[in-house]
């Protein structure tokens, strides 16, 4: 499959000495490399044979090798780091020289801040969205985001194409690329067992090597029962037998290595009291549907997180959408202490755009109450509702209806 981060990689070669590719383990790093033209040379730490070519003199190999190199895996050799800011800064005009990729982000991203600030392109890349498994081409939708039009060219360029079928198999398996690809039944079960005691035992131990992996299974497994809900650290502390402190730690873990993701509260210039805590996703439907065992979608369905699950899929969808594209943002979440909720605040160069999640195909209008308080308190020039109606459709002149099924599109 054709991966969206692909337009990405080669616009960012063409401005960057060297790209970083970061992600999840099984996300497609790798894969994507193959995209580089032949005559680039792979090197892979993980492998003996590169690990001990590079880690000799790190210096020497990029002096000998000082264009065309992508190496996978980079976190595991901390001393290539200054070595790759001397090569690029010996031909700091040149750009397109190095690819690196990582799998555990906050070892990278604090080699990255140390020593190649300014001299590298980051893309974040996920497992494959609903974009990419559906085969669309580029999505409008986050064309016309980053393009700040009008409500009305969603309705006119935006339609369904793709069956509630297809999208409800999408949402209950998730995204990693081998589980799709092979989807020989039992197979996907198994896989994701594996990769969970991979992640615990191999990344995240070798990370952080004081920690107590029980204790960290454990916190995964309790993780998926907290899913799409705001979190309050000294009460999950009190369920885990753990300090708030340590929750904090374990989910700052979570999100450092592409597990998590934390939403924090958006409360700029905010006219209401607002709750401050942090929400929280697994960012893989599949693997979420996985941790809470659940083994089909109509058992999915039934279940009381459903929508919940809903939720942390649309939003990943479209979080992933803008990174596959360069976009500039940020991403909160806004609840008063009155209870009133947006699911989803985008704040970028394209301005501010709260989002309400439903899984309905008819939105009771009462329902919106607020997020057009939002939008007016903060005077946005769009307002969007995703959910599974059959078309787009205008709520009111700046607030759209959008299906899933037209996001793709």
């Amino acid at each position: 499959m054709k991966r969206v981060y692909e337009a990405l990689l080669h616009e960012y070669l063409s401005y960057f000495p060297c790209v970083a590719l970061v992600g999840p383990r099984q996300c497609g790093k790798t894969t994507l490399l193959g995209v580089l033209p032949q005559d680039w040379q792979r090197y892979d730490i993980e492998r003996s044979s590169d690990h001990e070519v590079i880690a000799r003199d790190p210096d020497l190999f990029l002096r000998l090798n000082p264009t065309a190199v992508a190496i996978d895996e980079v976190q595991l050799l901390p001393s290539l780091f200054p070595a790759l800011r001397v090569a690029i800064d010996q031909q700091r005009d040149q750009p397109g020289r190095y690819v690196i990729t990582g799998s555990s982000s906050p070892a990278l991203v604090r080699s990255i801040a140390e020593s190649l600030a300014g001299r590298i392109g980051i893309i974040e890349m996920a497992p494959f969205s609903w974009h990419e498994i559906s085969g669309q081409d580029e999505s409008k939708f986050i064309s016309l985001i980053m393009d700040r039009a009008e409500p009305s060219k969603f309705v006119d360029q935006l339609h369904p194409t793709n069956s509630l079928h297809d999208i409800h198999d999408y949402w209950f398996k998730g995204g990693y690329p081998e589980p799709w690809l092979a989807d020989l039944g039992r197979f996907r079960t198994i896989w994701m067992d594996q990769y969970i005691q991979t992640y615990v035992l191999r990344d995240v131990a070798r990370l952080f090597p004081g920690l107590d992996q029980n204790k960290f299974r454990t916190f995964i497994n309790f993780l998926s029962g907290l899913s799409g809900t705001i979190l309050n650290f000294s009460d999950i502390g009190r369920s885990l037998g753990a300090s708030a402190p340590t929750v904090r730690d374990y989910l700052q873990i979570g999100h450092g290595t592409f597990l998590w993701r934390q939403i924090p509260s958006y409360e700029k210039n905010v006219m209401k009291r607002v709750v401050k805590h942090p929400k929280g996703y697994l960012r893989d439907s599949g693997l979420l549907h996985h941790l809470l065992r659940i083994p089909d979608l109509d058992t999915l369905l039934r279940n009381p997180r459903m929508g919940y699950s809903w939720e942390g899929m649309v939003t990943e969808e479209i979080i992933r959408g803008l990174q596959s594209r360069g976009a500039s943002f940020d991403y909160y979440y806004y609840r008063t202490a009155a209870g009133a909720e947006v699911d989803l605040v985008l704040e970028g160069e394209f301005g501010l755009i709260p989002i309400e999640i439903k899984y309905q195909q008819s939105v009771d209008t009462r329902t919106l109450r607020p997020i057009k308080d939002f939008m007016a308190e903060h005077n946005c020039h769009l307002g969007i509702v995703v959910n599974n109606d059959e078309r787009v459709q205008l709520y009111d002149e700046r607030l759209i209806g959008i299906p899933f099924a037209a996001l793709s599109g």
